[in-house]
């Protein structure tokens, strides 16, 4: 039992260790209350369950790619979980020596044994990582970095004193037959030591157990490790839509356009900047980190974290009156310039930390603040602000292609079932009007009653608002939304899944913003219309795909709006052949296409669509499947690079169905 000095030396160090991690906790708050407000209070009850069982089942930790190292993590949570009771224990025997959390009986004995399991558990956990971090090495982790062998050295602290304790302990007093680890070390020492030197080490081990335990926990609020409590708070803030969604600019009522310095985050963005673990999957995935770009989804979070740490407190103090702009300061252009958008960083982030919305909102800062942008996206906003095309070709064109298919747009016969949007891609491009042709000829064949709009269909906006150009973006959807009314559609079939993200996703939040009346509109992607047809029994099909087929899914159509089944069920009607790619569904390698990218020019690193080219090419199918005119554009150049043009071919889904038919 400790002594009365003692006693008022533990009360002391509590004390202090309580003040010691609360304040920095404190720090962190307020200088994540410098971000904007964002409302993430809805579902209170789905978030705090999701925030509760992330945290105890490490729902990211454990994926295909990390199960080992995802189970070294279930060592290591449930090791503190335990040893959080442990410690309960530990501090009590101290007033009372006898005590046991769980009575001297039967429990006792089982817990004894779990804690010791889970003792040795961490311990082979720990060294794992160890070698894992200093020995192999994996890029995606950061180095140097001294704050893991500190927690490293915390964690070994932590088991091995208890453990030496429970051994002092054991060898002066009975064994727990089922504390096997204290019963080893009481082996090794009970003959070694005489009893008055086996209860003084066990009073030292008692108190160096203590403080090893109080210095863990004034440390980690100190440290990256801080994730071990804004982890899960982050995962209950999480955002339950659709990933790719990007929220409306109050254009007329905001006076700073996207993000230009640190308060022009929202709360939960700067949140995301202490939650981050550093295990670097967000870079394992990304297109433009694994094509060699100068883009990492990590230090976009890790140099948010420093610049609040640095500029945020100075800014709380008053040491500085101002924030200064991020651009070029924290992050460069190279950076914010060559992310496609695929969303793969936030798809395989263990924290639900939220890196799109932070590069698009600096590129928005960029475009509309400081009419900063790649010289080549001049042609671009020009042609879509002249003409509502990339191409520039003159809008009064766009429905030239549905001569010869015979199709009527709505102002000749405004009585339809479904609008086709065709889009740019389909309207314009030589290659894309195919699939608008194929399209056209399966809904002919399943008897469908529809319509374009002709020279009245506008860019949906999609590309402008990934490159930041918000203005033009509310600018070509009001248009669009106006016509939508005017011809009362209630249904729109998009061949393009950045069309079908955008009409689904984000025009209702922009005619909310705007107060333009409710969004009642259907919105089907092609793939999803076709698998409907056939179940329908409105399609008959004449013919089978004898070659082998393989399937590429764009990130807006699978990651971004999960349609992952529809596609793979057409092709498995029609071919016996079908094989998927390495990376493929919620893993899928992005095109390069996204994000704007598909009209910038890629100068940095490697094209990435010669890296998912190469992985279509692995599986030697002959036929490359896509359900996006982006996507497949792409594929074919990666192809013509490779001069494998003749070899392999790419089709859209639309086109094999209607080849079939």
């Amino acid at each position: 039992m400790l002594s009365i000095s003692e006693i008022i030396i533990f009360i002391f160090i509590l004390t202090l260790t309580g003040y010691g991690f609360f304040k920095p906790l404190y720090l962190k708050y307020q200088l994540i209350r410098l971000g904007k407000p964002e409302n993430r209070y809805d579902k209170p009850l789905k978030r705090i369950k999701d925030a509760i069982l992330s945290f105890l089942i490490l729902r990211c930790s454990v994926k295909r790619e990390r199960v080992f190292t995802g189970f070294m993590h279930f060592f290591i949570l449930y090791g503190f979980i335990v040893f959080s009771t442990v410690t309960i224990n530990h501090i009590l025997t101290g007033f009372k020596s006898n005590f046991r959390l769980f009575g001297h009986g039967l429990a006792d004995s089982i817990y004894s044994f779990i804690v010791d399991s889970f003792a040795i558990l961490v311990l082979v956990g720990v060294i794992y990582f160890m070698i894992r971090r200093y020995i192999f090495k994996p890029k995606s982790l950061t180095y140097p970095s001294p704050e893991s062998a500190i927690i490293y050295l915390f964690l070994f602290g932590v088991i091995l004193t208890f453990l030496f304790y429970e051994g002092f302990i054991f060898s002066i007093s009975e064994k727990s037959g089922w504390a096997f680890a204290g019963n080893m070390i009481s082996t090794l020492f009970k003959n070694t030591f005489s009893i008055q030197n086996l209860q003084i080490l066990a009073h030292v081990f008692w108190w160096l157990h203590i403080l090893t335990v109080f210095g863990f926990a004034l440390y980690v609020p100190r440290s990256k490790h801080l994730h071990l409590i804004f982890g899960p708070i982050n995962i209950g803030f999480r955002n339950y839509n659709p990933k790719g969604i990007l929220k409306p600019i109050d254009i007329e009522n905001t006076e700073v356009f996207g993000i230009e310095k640190l308060t022009d985050f929202t709360w939960k963005d700067l949140m995301d900047a202490f939650t981050c673990v550093e295990c670097g999957r967000c870079q394992d995935y990304c297109p433009a980190s694994q094509s060699e770009k100068p883009l990492s989804p990590k230090e976009i979070i890790l140099n948010l974290r420093k610049t609040l740490l640095k500029d945020g407190i100075a800014f709380l103090t008053g040491e500085i009156k101002d924030l200064k702009p991020l651009m070029n300061n924290v992050y460069s252009e190279d950076e914010i310039w060559t992310c496609t958008s695929c969303g793969a960083c936030m798809q395989v982030c263990p924290v639900e930390n939220e890196h799109l919305p932070k590069i698009i909102g600096l590129r928005q800062s960029q475009v509309l603040m400081e009419g900063k942008f790649p010289s080549e996206l001049n042609q671009f906003f020009r042609n879509v602000e002249t003409n509502s095309n990339p191409w520039g070709i003159g809008f009064s064109t766009r429905g030239e292609w549905a001569k010869e298919c015979e199709v009527k747009t709505l102002s000749e016969n405004p009585n339809i079932d479904i609008l086709y949007w065709v889009g740019c891609a389909g309207s314009f491009d030589e290659r894309a009007k195919k699939i608008s042709a194929s399209m056209t000829k399966i809904l002919k064949a399943a008897g469908i009653n529809f319509g374009i709009l002709g020279k009245e269909e506008k860019c949906c906006g999609d590309q402008a608002r990934r490159l930041g150009n918000e203005y033009l973006f509310q600018t070509l959807a009001e248009e669009n939304i106006k016509t939508f009314r005017k011809y009362n559609i209630k249904r729109i079939l998009v061949t393009c899944p950045h069309g079908y993200h955008t009409f689904k996703n984000e025009y209702p939040l922009l005619v909310k913003l705007l107060n333009l009346g409710d969004w009642d509109i259907e919105v089907i992607h092609h793939t999803e219309f076709i698998v409907d047809l056939i179940k329908k029994g409105k399609l008959d099909f004449k013919k089978e795909i004898d070659d082998s087929i393989t399937y590429h899914d764009p990130c807006y159509l699978g990651r971004h709006n999960s349609i992952f089944t529809h596609p793979r069920f057409i092709i498995k009607i029609l071919s016996r052949k079908f094989i998927e790619m390495k990376n493929r569904g919620l893993h899928s390698f992005c095109c390069g296409a996204g994000g704007g990218l598909m009209w910038t020019e890629e100068k940095l690193g490697k094209r990435i669509n010669h890296i998912r080219t190469e992985e279509a090419i692995e599986t030697n199918a002959k036929f490359i499947s896509t359900a996006c005119p982006f996507c497949l554009t792409m594929l074919e150049d990666g192809l013509k690079d490779k001069n494998k043009e003749e070899e392999y071919k790419v089709k859209d889904i639309a086109e094999i169905v209607a080849e079939c038919l």
